[in-house]
C-alpha cells in the first residue's frame, strides 16, 4: 500500500495541532517526528509517495492513529 506525500503531510499536521509545540521548546511530537522523516524522504528525492512497509513502526502508528481520527482511508495501490 502506497502513502502519499499530501497524506503524510496531513497527518504531520493533525499531530502538531494536537500535541503543539510549547513556547519554550519548539519541537514535533513523537507522532510527528517519526513521519516527518518519510516525508523529508519523499521531499528530498522528488518522490510524491512511499511504500508503508518502507516506514518505521511509530511512523506507521502515528499514520494509523491520524486514520483512526479523521476518519482517512488508506490510499489503494495504483
Amino acid at each position: 500500500m502506497t502513502i502519499t506525500l499530501h497524506e503524510l503531510e496531513a497527518a504531520i499536521n493533525y499531530w502538531r495541532h494536537r500535541f503543539p509545540s510549547s513556547r519554550n521548546a519548539l519541537c514535533l511530537c513523537a507522532e510527528a517526528a517519526a513521519l516527518a522523516e518519510p516525508y523529508a524522504q519523499l521531499i528530498i528525492s522528488r518522490r510524491e509517495q512511499i511504500e508503508e512497509s518502507a516506514l518505521s513502526s511509530e511512523a506507521r502508528a502515528a499514520l494509523e492513529g491520524w486514520r483512526a481520527v479523521a476518519g482517512a482511508h488508506p490510499v489503494q495501490d495504483r
